[in-house]
């Protein structure tokens, strides 16, 4: 996968889905240490993890497969020239499901030239609700009274705003609408890893309002 934060994603819910499962699950990224890495290294080398889940790390030379059998690649599109280059030499002798939420023309030429076999997935999830879109003036009110709804419910909020320069001042005044509420700020003149802190607090429920 492309970022560490969707590795981690993926890590969540690959293991909810193979819970009670005899696999191992295990995932590789920055955010683990050098110890961690190394243990993990090992165990995938000696056959004890059956899915490993992580960025561009994952096509390293120290990254050595006992019998690598499937490869699933999530937004090709997004990784460099070189990435790709090593994930071509990868992908030759093991099966391959690319996934991609935004298909670009060369993947798409593959697929109408039957180089590769598309599937799409046109249907949502079953449990998956429809989006209610509604167009309000701007009040604090509301504002206020759609955070708490979201919040009673036990969900979070995304809160967009189109001005980094004041956007600490939204924050702030989300903070006083809704006192009990965790505010996390993010925004794309944040350093990486930063952000990333960020979106990762956002994703473990720790930030009720993005």
């Amino acid at each position: 996968v492309p970022t560490t934060i969707l590795a981690l994603q993926h890590w969540k819910s690959f293991s909810a889905r193979m819970k009670g499962l005899p696999v191992r699950v295990d995932y590789i990224n920055r955010f683990r240490t050098s110890a961690q890495q190394t243990q993990i290294l090992k165990d995938l080398k000696e056959g004890k993890i059956d899915i490993l889940i992580g960025t561009h790390r994952l096509v390293s030379k120290d990254v050595v497969w006992k019998d690598l059998g499937l490869m699933i690649i999530d937004e090709e599109q997004k990784f460099g020239v070189n990435v790709k280059d090593k994930l071509k030499t990868l992908r030759a002798s093991v099966d391959t499901l690319t996934l991609t939420a935004t298909p670009i023309p060369r993947t798409l030429q593959f697929s109408l030239m039957g180089a590769r076999d598309l599937s799409i997935i046109s249907t949502p999830p079953p449990n998956r609700y429809p989006v209610s879109t509604m167009l309000q003036p701007y009040d604090e009110v509301t504002i206020r009274g759609a955070i708490e709804y979201e919040l009673s419910r036990g969900g979070q909020v995304y809160f967009l705003h189109d001005k980094v320069k004041n956007i600490e001042h939204i924050a702030d005044m989300i903070r006083k609408l809704v006192p009990g509420a965790r505010v996390g700020v993010g925004h794309g003149q944040l350093e990486g890893h930063k952000l990333e802190e960020v979106m990762l607090d956002f994703i473990e429920g720790n930030t009720d309002v993005l």
